[in-house]
């Protein structure tokens, strides 16, 4: 793709057709400019099949922030969308409509609430709300979920993936299987989840993270095709990088040539004054060869050289290599906790494409219209009761137990100041007969979530470094309960609102069934 397509695609019309249509028919009812509030919230956790995710990790914020900056229709957008015709061979959009675009057409008239990335956050409390024109915070959507969605998804994952290496190093390997430049956001999201390097280069660079890589099998095959060995392959290679000497060693034979031709390099390198880094196993069963190579490492004078283990890796995988190496390093005469640190995990495929949950289940919904001063509250009803909107302007506060450890997160009206209660009485989001009161003995401490973001168009919002990122996610993690953390069947994290919202909800619901059962009776119950 040319840059200047990439740019029409990627810029104001990277969005979808149908917010384009709607926005129209705002403007043609006079509403385009009524302000309106969207939340952005996911309604489950990421489901893997036979494990689950309890709590997710926020990301993607500072990228739409960019892209948010720099988004307006342009008159070669406004060319484009006055080119779509209807079935009837007329113009979808009229002159008026794309006349208000051009002037009005970009994002310099919203403002953003909305919870900083690197925390956890929970299913169903809004990450992102934002308040604006109601026709190009609708236009925003798309957009939106596009760029947090997938970041979220990705950080979530890699701080699964981070959690079961038990503080070994992880580094992302997943550009080559990754759904094309998404492979840039899938990084950062890892790196922010937990991975601690990425072996791509130019979104490190970005980042200012370093890449990390090996090599790949193929270096060794050239070798061999050429008429030469593993071994000479590995000797070019160290000459080359004595000091970061890291070698690929199942090409042929893992423990009967790949092991025994990396000690002989590692043994010429120290001679010359290096010392080298480590081996890297990519086939078979890793924890039996991380075993049988540690032990022919240490016997060779090689205990602190480092053993990176790749090949669809995820957390699972790295937990059941754990415990296998648990159970049977002892018997071949390691220290299992010193064997498990030794360890580097490359985790590549199943990471950047979130295997098993290839998609956040997060939408982007209105929940207000604003009419004069006031804010008028919008509903959506669903079959599934915890498909139904929590409506109106609302605040997001974390609420911390006597243990100093997450309780739930508290979704109140904005007008709302549960510092000021004594008492809060916390109810179910779908079910009237689940709720409990809490006071000041069991809550230690009570915290507001939602940050401004965007403030009638400017940016209030600094964001902040991968580094501060890790650590805002590992701060968030470490007073999560550790039955919220686990990574099979985790304990739900209760989301919670407060009573005046919760009747809020039931009215606008009532009203809404009450009136659809008048549409249907001709206008009387």
């Amino acid at each position: 793709m040319k840059s200047a397509d990439r740019g029409t695609a990627e810029g104001i019309l990277f969005t979808d057709q149908y917010q384009l249509t709607m926005a129209q028919l705002y403007f043609r009812m006079g509403i385009h400019e009524q302000q309106a509030q969207f939340d952005h919230f996911f309604r489950k956790y990421p489901d893997y099949g036979a494990h689950q995710a309890g709590y997710c990790v926020n990301a993607g914020l500072a990228w739409l922030l960019d892209w948010l900056g720099e988004a307006r229709f342009g008159q070669q957008d406004l060319a484009f969308l006055r080119s779509i015709q209807g079935r009837n061979g007329k113009p979808i959009f009229a002159g008026d409509f794309l006349a208000w675009l051009a002037d009005n057409g970009h994002f310099g008239a919203i403002s953003m609430r909305a919870i900083p990335e690197g925390r956890v956050v929970h299913a169903n409390v809004p990450l992102t709300m934002v308040t604006g024109p109601l026709a190009m915070v609708q236009i925003l959507e798309s957009p939106l979920l596009n760029y947090l969605n997938y970041q979220t998804l990705i950080a979530t994952k890699a701080a699964r993936v981070h959690a079961a290496a038990r503080g070994s190093q992880v580094i992302e390997f997943g550009m080559r299987r990754a759904h094309e430049r998404g492979a840039n956001a899938g990084v950062r999201a890892a790196l922010i989840g937990g991975a601690d390097f990425s072996s791509s280069v130019g979104i490190s660079q970005v980042l200012g993270i370093p890449p990390k890589g090996t090599h790949a099998h193929s270096m060794i095959q050239a070798f061999m095709a050429l008429g030469g060995s593993e071994l000479d392959a590995f000797r070019a290679y160290a000459e080359l990088y004595p000091d970061d000497c890291l070698l690929l060693v199942d090409t042929v034979n893992t423990l009967e040539s790949g092991v025994p031709n990396a000690i002989r390099v590692f043994e010429e390198l120290r001679r010359q004054g290096h010392e080298p880094l480590g081996i890297r196993l990519d086939s078979g069963d890793l924890a039996y060869l991380a075993i049988q190579s540690a032990k022919m490492l240490n016997r060779a004078g090689f205990a602190g050289v480092r053993i990176v283990l790749s090949n669809q890796l995820d957390e699972m995988v790295i937990w059941q290599i754990i415990r296998q190496i648990e159970e049977e390093s002892a018997r071949a005469g390691l220290d299992p906790d010193e064997l498990v640190q030794r360890l580097i995990y490359g985790v590549g495929t199943r990471l950047i494409t979130s295997s098993g949950a290839s998609a956040l289940d997060g939408v982007f919904k209105l929940v207000a219209l604003r009419r004069g001063s006031d804010w008028l509250p919008a509903i959506k009803i669903s079959e599934s009761p915890a498909k139904t909107l929590n409506p109106g302007h609302k605040q997001v506060w974390r609420l911390y137990d006597r243990r100093g450890k997450a309780a739930a997160d508290y979704l109140c009206l904005d007008d709302e100041n549960p510092l000021a209660e004594q008492f809060l009485e916390l109810r179910h989001p779908t079910d009237h007969t689940k709720f409990q009161t809490l006071g000041p003995d069991t809550i230690l401490r009570i915290e507001p979530l939602l940050a401004d973001i965007i403030r009638d168009g400017r940016q209030l919002y600094e964001p902040l470094g991968i580094k501060e990122l890790r650590r805002q996610r590992q701060s968030d993690e470490e007073f999560l309960d550790a039955g919220v953390r686990r990574l099979i069947n985790p304990h739900i994290y209760h989301v919670s609102l407060s009573r005046k919202l919760w009747e809020l909800k039931q009215r606008l619901i009532s009203q809404a069934k009450k009136k659809g059962k008048e549409e249907q009776h001709g206008g009387t119950v």
